[in-house]
Formats: C-alpha cells, sequence, structure tokens
C-alpha cells in the first residue's frame, strides 16, 4: 500500500463538453440537444459514415459514437447532419476562453477539442470557497454563454480528476464528482472489466486477464515486480494508477522524446485488397512530406490494416540507415501483405506511422545503396518544391484519380471531416 502523505495533492478539474460535437449542431438549429435526436455522420450521403457525436436521447437507442448511418432508425424525429468542423473549433476555443478566466495559461491544458483540464490549486479561492464550487460557476459560465452543458471531475491529481469525470460525474445529477485518495479503495477498485479504466485497452486487458487481474483492485494489489517484469515501465504505471497514483502536473508538460509522425483513416466503404495499396501510397507520401519538411527521416515504419468484420494486420519494420523514398517504403508494406493478408475479406481501416526519426542532412552514403532509391529520392525532393509553391494536392498519383484513390475527397476537409 502507497503512503499517499507522500504523494502530491493538488485541485484539478478535468471538463468534458457533453455530446460536443452534436449539442453545437442542434443549437445551430435552435433545437435543445437534451431532448433531441441528432446524429452527426461523417458523410451523410454514405451509409457506411460513421457516427461522430449523438444526442443523450438518440445515444438511449443504441446509437453512440462509432455506430454507422445505416444503423440508425428512419423516423422523422432523429436529425442526421454532416459535421461542421470550423463551428465546432470556434465554439471549443470560446470554451477554453472562459476557462482561462479562471487560470493561468500555464495551469490550463487543452486534452481534445471537447475535454480540458484545469489546475486550480493558486486560483479557486478567488471566485469560490472550494473546487467543487469552482467546478459548479464554471459549468454555469460555459452554459450561460454557449449553452453548451459540462461534465466535470474533481481530483487530487490529473488521473483522479479524468477518473472521477469518466466514472462518476457523468452519472450524477449535478455532472460533477470528486475523487480524493481515501476515495480510491471505495470508488475505484471495484471497477471491472479493466477497459473502464482510462488508459487500459483491450490488448492489455487480456494480458491481465491471463494473470488473474479482472478488477482494478486485483490490478492495485498485484505484485509491482511482477509487472515492470513483463509489461517494463508500463507496468509500475499500470500499478501507480490502479492506486490512483499520478505524479505529472498541468504546469510541468511532458516532454516528448521520441516524436512519430503518422496518419489513420477509416475509409468511407469497404475496400477489397487490391485497393488498398492506393490508400497505403497517399497515406505514406503525406506524411513522407511531412518528416522531409522537418529535415528527417524515419527508421521505424508501423503499419495496420483493418478488416470490415474485425481485427487485423500489423507490422513494423526497421532500417538501420532509414527509409528515403515512398515506393521503397510502399512495396515493403505490399509484399507483407501479400503474403499474410486474407485477400477475400474485405478492409475498412488503414494506418501508418513513422518513428525513430533521424536528420537527414547527416548521412553516411553506402556502396551498396540502390540507384533507384537514390533517384526516388531526388525526384520526391523536387516534387517537394512544387508542392509547397503550389499546393500538396498539385501532384498526385494517377491511381488517386481511380474510385480507390481518397485524396479527392478529403480536399477541404477540416480534422479530416467538411467545414
Amino acid at each position: 500500500m502507497y503512503d499517499y502523505y507522500q504523494c502530491s495533492s493538488r485541485d484539478v478539474l478535468c471538463v468534458d463538453l457533453k455530446s460536443f460535437f452534436a449539442s453545437v449542431s442542434c443549437i445551430e438549429k435552435g433545437l435543445n440537444p437534451l431532448t433531441t435526436k441528432l446524429a452527426v455522420v461523417g458523410d451523410t450521403k454514405r451509409q457506411g459514415s460513421v457516427v461522430l457525436a449523438a444526442t443523450p436521447p438518440l445515444k438511449t437507442l443504441g446509437i453512440k459514437t462509432g455506430s454507422r448511418l445505416f444503423e440508425i432508425p428512419h423516423r422523422s424525429d432523429i436529425y442526421i447532419i454532416n459535421p461542421s468542423m470550423l463551428k465546432y473549433i470556434q465554439v471549443s476555443s470560446e470554451i477554453s476562453a472562459i476557462a482561462l478566466q479562471y487560470v493561468a495559461p500555464e495551469d490550463f491544458h487543452q486534452y481534445s477539442i471537447d475535454e480540458f483540464f484545469m489546475d486550480i490549486t493558486d486560483s479557486y479561492h478567488l471566485f469560490a470557497r472550494s473546487p467543487y464550487q469552482m467546478a459548479r460557476i464554471l459549468q454555469q459560465e460555459i452554459y450561460n454563454q454557449t449553452q453548451i452543458v459540462s461534465t466535470i471531475g474533481i481530483g487530487s491529481n490529473p488521473l483522479l480528476a479524468k477518473l472521477s469525470m469518466d466514472l462518476e460525474a457523468k452519472r450524477t445529477t449535478e455532472g460533477v464528482a470528486e475523487w480524493r485518495y481515501h476515495d480510491v479503495p471505495r470508488k475505484l477498485w471495484d471497477i471491472e472489466p479493466l477497459t473502464e479504466m482510462w488508459g487500459i485497452n483491450n490488448r492489455t486487458e487480456k494480458k491481465l486477464n491471463k494473470k488473474g487481474i479482472f478488477s482494478i483492485g486485483d490490478l492495485a494489489h498485484y505484485p509491482v515486480e511482477y509487472l515492470k517484469r513483463d509489461f517494463g515501465i508500463i507496468g509500475v504505471d499500470l500499478h501507480l494508477h490502479a492506486n490512483g497514483i499520478d505524479e505529472s502536473v498541468i504546469r510541468k508538460p511532458h516532454v516528448i522524446k521520441g516524436k512519430s509522425y503518422g496518419k489513420s483513416q477509416i475509409l468511407m466503404r469497404d475496400y477489397q485488397f487490391h485497393e488498398l495499396k492506393t490508400v497505403i501510397s497517399e497515406q505514406i507520401d503525406e506524411v513522407f512530406y511531412r518528416v522531409r519538411e522537418k529535415n528527417l527521416y524515419p527508421t521505424t515504419i508501423a503499419f495496420t490494416v483493418g478488416y470490415a468484420d474485425g481485427g487485423g494486420i500489423h507490422k513494423q519494420f526497421t532500417k538501420k540507415d532509414y527509409f528515403t523514398a515512398t515506393m521503397q517504403v510502399v512495396s515493403l508494406i505490399w509484399r507483407h501483405l501479400e503474403e499474410y493478408a486474407e485477400i477475400n475479406r474485405l478492409f475498412r481501416t488503414v494506418s501508418v506511422s513513422f518513428s525513430n526519426l533521424r536528420d537527414s542532412r547527416i548521412r553516411q552514403m553506402s556502396l551498396f545503396e540502390a540507384p533507384e532509391d537514390m533517384k526516388r529520392e531526388i525526384v520526391e525532393n523536387y516534387l517537394d518544391q512544387l508542392r509547397r509553391k503550389y499546393g500538396k494536392e498539385i501532384v498526385i498519383r494517377a491511381s488517386s484519380l481511380t474510385n480507390s484513390g481518397t485524396i479527392k475527397l478529403r480536399k477541404g476537409l477540416v480534422a479530416g471531416h467538411k467545414g
């Protein structure tokens, strides 16, 4: 058991904007998001489009984020609309400005477009008698200015604030919950399955289940030395988090040591195997352009393709002297897919990432380097000059003009969606 008296204890708020995309869209149409059944989908013209957000009344019908357009009942009282990303960004910025009236910028952290953290330890007493009252004041101010309903978790650290918001505040009438260290055994340890805990995915849950760990309490009491042996430093973090411990401080942001670049897509329809190569080529083209703009090259390439009916293939490749050209990577990935993919199945997701980046201006030439790769590298650098001057879409592959291409469909999108 950890000695909580040795842990830092602050007053942190985690603020979630309830059904944010759907709520903003309702308010734009003069509708009440608490009584209106409305779904925001990626593209209303495509039956396979993903539901990006749904109002609470629609969620009671089983429609939630991640559902598909064809799953929504055809009813006159259900609104189905395209996203308005520029409007969402505008409203999110307005709400962030409201929060910054109560804390210094260094005590504010924007976690996502609809969620943020505030460390009010040094400022709440200027506006309220307690952190709980401060949360209620902030809630009311956000609602008064934007009509957006929010839920707020209060904790002694960012982790407890996040957990109290996710696991309790959303279920309370006022939409506010407070978790302190002494609440951990009573409120956190009974939680199961493990994926209910922020930061634990299905893969990790399965590994923990094999060790007889099924609840957060089981994880909290499991010997930390065994978790470290089997999971590395992640195992130590799991043990600390299961005990409600998080020593991070918002005003001391985490410094990323191993930065990576990537792109992922949920395809707008099910793709056959032969169509995947076009999307993979487009993604690698785009990510390569981004890393070259930073004068970097990757030594590690990872990719994932997901089947439409679940599951998929993930693979990582590492090259000692780094990758320099798109087709060099595409060919490597495609050879692996031809060998291991179930080509008769349909595909729905594709993602690639570049990591372990090195400065492209510092390199040792090799007598054994393929001349074709050097030629491709030179050509791609010249193409970058054209993209820089005339826009990224000025030069595209001919395959992108076919039905399997996605560049034309994504042109003009904001955060992957219509503005």
